[in-house]
């Protein structure tokens, strides 16, 4: 029941049903938090698989800028996973924590829609990442900015990805809509076209050091699909305004009391 309230809550917002899996496993259940995350992680590709294949199909998604900023995460989410192996759970609790307030921050702030200015990015250019995607005037062009500077926070995003067993779609929306000036439609739909692969790299390294099982991520995925597929239903009926609001004084308080649970060492 857990889980399909992570994968509601995550379909609603958008912050993905890891933020909400790892601390209701840790801090409900008990459960350590290395497993804890090994479950978030798989799951975290299930839900990704299905939604980023719909996205794609209606051309919001740019695989050129996915599969390229793909490299950055999944070195990042291999060094995030290699390094969990190795810190002790109250040193990654109070991680987790502190990424759960900024995520917070970032998803509940208004984002300024940033116009792209100054000459075409070269790297765009010789990778050919500019596109376009549907709008209701007809397909809309738009350029790719600062890709050395977003490939480095993808970087960055795959490492917490692999660290905390979260999709850390929020850092990535940032870093393409704010830095590369890609369209937010297309930023969001891109980022969960990458979160999946990001997953999938991490939680190889969680298997093989043991931290999957089987019996807590079965029901943990069934949940969470389940969640996500009545909250797509639920999003076009609710105000999604408060729900963001509800969800945003429960994360944070999760992550107050992940930071808390670190720092005396409940983990």
């Amino acid at each position: 029941m857990g889980s399909v309230v992570a994968g509601l809550l995550g379909a609603l917002t958008g912050l993905g049903g890891g933020v909400v899996i790892v601390p209701l496993l840790a801090l409900a259940f008990h459960v350590n938090i290395h497993y804890a995350i090994g479950a978030s992680l798989i799951s975290v590709i299930a839900t990704s698989s299905g939604a980023a294949a719909a996205y794609v199909r209606e051309g919001y998604s740019n695989i050129r800028v996915g599969m390229f900023l793909e490299i950055a995460t999944t070195i990042g989410a291999l060094f995030g996973a290699f390094l969990a192996a190795r810190l002790a759970s109250g040193i990654i609790a109070i991680v987790f924590g502190g990424v759960l307030i900024i995520s917070v921050v970032l998803s509940v702030r208004k984002l300024i829609e940033p116009v792209a200015v100054g000459p075409a990015d070269r790297w765009a250019s010789r990778l050919r990442l500019n596109s376009t995607y549907p709008t209701a005037r007809g397909p809309e062009s738009y350029e790719v900015r600062h890709v050395p500077a977003g490939f480095g926070l993808m970087f960055g995003a795959g490492a917490l990805s692999g660290l905390l067993g979260i999709g850390s779609g929020a850092f990535k929306v940032l870093a393409m809509d704010q830095v590369m000036r890609i369209p937010f439609k297309v930023s969001t739909t891109t980022s969960n076209f990458m979160i999946g692969v990001t997953a999938a790299a991490s939680a190889g390294i969680y298997l093989r050091r043991g931290f999957v099982a089987p019996g807590l991520v079965m029901p943990v995925v069934l949940g969470v699909l389940a969640g996500s597929a009545i909250g797509t239903r639920v999003l076009v009926r609710a105000t999604t305004k408060w729900l963001r609001i509800v969800f945003a004084l429960v994360i944070a308080a999760l992550g107050v009391e992940m930071i808390y649970g670190g720092i005396t060492g409940r983990f």
